[in-house]
């Protein structure tokens, strides 16, 4: 997990109490270890190392990645629970998830040669978990045009019906991001 803690101009540095919250979670068991940025650059190295995830996932094998969103309170039973489902339903993957469980929004990536060939069955899997877990199958990234498919099959109907009306009161001619989120009505 890596926490970035700052404070406004005048409050005090949260370096301390965040120490002390590690301390707390080491002597509980809660956590196995801790490192603590003591500079700039350190800082900027651990926030490399988080950002570097994906490519060496990729550098790895093939990976699967899904940008979505669960509620927080969910997440850990979510993320071990859709994992150990996935990885059995799916034998030779690895699934895991990182980003910004904090907000519930996760980068839940599914890798390994067995994921070859099987691309759109494990997305309806993990879509349809992430579903009833009352989450979204988007989350920072939008429904795009990648995701079309899984909206309409797994949207509630009275939701797409309003998403429609709404793109059509306000453009009517079909102009603005064109085949985004929605389909386009079919012209006549």
């Amino acid at each position: 997990m890596l926490i970035e803690a700052t404070a406004d101009s005048g409050q005090a540095d949260p370096a301390d109490r965040v120490q002390e919250l590690l301390g707390e979670a080491l002597q509980r068991g809660l956590i196995e270890d801790a490192t603590l940025a003591t500079s700039e650059a350190q800082a900027e190295a651990f926030w490399r190392i988080r950002d570097s995830i994906s490519e060496a996932e990729r550098a790895d094998g093939p990976t699967l990645a899904h940008d979505i969103s669960v509620p927080i309170a969910d997440m850990p039973r979510f993320m071990t629970v859709t994992a150990a489902e996935v990885e059995q339903a799916f034998p030779g993957t690895q699934a895991s998830g990182f980003g910004h469980l904090g907000d519930g929004n996760v980068h839940f990536h599914v890798r390994g040669d067995a994921v070859r060939g099987h691309e759109s069955e494990i997305s309806h899997m993990v879509y349809d978990l992430v579903t009833l877990a009352g989450g979204s199958i988007s989350a920072e990234h939008g429904i795009g045009q990648l995701k079309l498919d899984e909206l309409e099959r797994l949207g509630p109907p009275a939701k797409l019906h309003a998403l429609r009306a709404i793109k059509q009161a306000l453009d009517p001619l079909g102009l603005m991001n064109p085949g985004k989120l929605i389909r386009q009505a079919q012209r006549t």
